[in-house]
């Protein structure tokens, strides 16, 4: 989610504002608890253990692990979550405005996440005030809408077919279509990061990212 551009760009970099693994936040894999054993095993997120060796290893392994997720993100054989322009404005042009934003803005400022229709996720700016709001229906949860607090759609996640069971991968559009970001979900602990350009933003590992050559850049808070 984001909101005019330069100052969410800086509000990024600087962590006030997060976007790196909204869909994350939207579902989380330790939501509600079943009401039986049964419903327990059902909703149990799959997941493989995964050590962080990103500090320990070469560079060339590094290089190597950076391009073998790159390749695994956009040379991958599932091209149901790539769209062209015309593609993602005929698939996705019903859901540019969200009819209901009074509603969802007023659900999301008094802090609701999820209701019979949808999973939500606020946005604030200097945590007090609501800038754009996440839905997550429940009819289709391979995507996220991104909308500014007055329901004009910003961006849509797309995730893989495998969500939300690990690894998985989300691409990132504007509204126009264009791609904005990718990211390679190893586990609720590790993301790779790659920006439209198909180049390498950074290794989240926790609250941590590190670049390419394995210094920390950044953190965030909604890990």
């Amino acid at each position: 989610m984001k909101r005019f551009l330069v100052v969410f760009l800086v509000l990024v970099l600087s962590n006030s504002f997060n976007l790196s693994n909204a869909f994350e936040n939207i579902s989380a894999e330790d939501e509600v608890q079943a009401v039986s054993e049964n419903k327990v095993q059902e909703n149990k997120v799959l997941q493989a253990e995964v050590s962080f060796d990103w500090l320990d290893i070469s560079q060339a392994q590094r290089d190597d692990q950076i391009a073998k997720y790159r390749d695994l993100l956009f040379e991958g054989s599932d091209n149901s979550v790539y769209y062209s322009k015309s593609d993602f404005k005929n698939t996705f042009s019903s859901f540019s405005k969200d009819k209901n934003y009074k509603h969802h803005y007023m659900l999301t400022n008094n802090g609701v996440t999820q209701d019979e229709e949808a999973k939500y996720c606020a946005f604030y700016y200097k945590n007090d005030t609501l800038v754009m709001y996440a839905i997550q229906y429940n009819n289709n949860p391979h995507n996220a809408f991104y909308y500014t607090a007055f329901g004009k759609l910003y961006y849509v996640d797309v995730t893989s077919a495998n969500y939300p069971n690990y690894p998985y991968y989300s691409i990132q559009y504007d509204r126009k279509g264009n791609l904005k970001s990718a990211i390679y979900f190893v586990s609720h602990d590790m993301q790779y990061m790659y920006g439209p350009n198909k180049e390498f933003q950074g290794l989240w590992y926790k609250d941590k990212m590190y670049s390419a050559n394995g210094k920390q850049t950044l953190t965030r808070t909604n890990w």
